[in-house]
């Protein structure tokens, strides 16, 4: 079931503690990501199944990040500032949104793991060692 894979997940991620997991990162082959961004001290967690990302623009900015699947490494990465969202939410109705700013880090960050890409990958080589 996707809620209860959802749902564990979610935990996984706040015992971590983080901010985003893709289910590949807990050893399932299934394009759904769970993200809270804790703006505040309040839990507020977001549900993504099979996500899509449009670009919006081809601006971008750095953004220092870190992973769950590379612990205590911390780099900056180039991402597009803002990009389009689309996918099935915990209750599987279609979703479609304007990401920006830390959420739209997020989002691309997590989709990169369903692509099998990690952080580090784009980094430079020299960055990497």
């Amino acid at each position: 079931d996707i809620r209860a894979l959802m749902d564990d997940m979610l935990e996984t991620m706040y015992d971590a503690p983080g901010i985003g997991l893709a289910a590949i990162q807990v050893g399932v082959p299934l394009r759904v990501i769970v993200m809270d961004l804790q703006e505040n001290e309040e839990k507020n967690p977001r549900f993504f199944v099979n996500p899509e990302i449009l670009p919006l623009t081809e601006d971008t900015a750095p953004y220092e990040e870190g992973c769950l699947s590379v612990p205590d490494v911390f780099d900056e990465v180039e991402r597009p500032t803002e990009c389009r969202v689309r996918y099935l939410d915990y209750d599987g109705q279609e979703v479609e949104e304007v990401a920006t700013d830390l959420f739209a880090v997020c989002i691309q960050h997590e989709m990169d793991h369903l692509e099998g890409t990690l952080f580090i990958d784009h980094l430079s080589r020299l960055k990497r060692q």
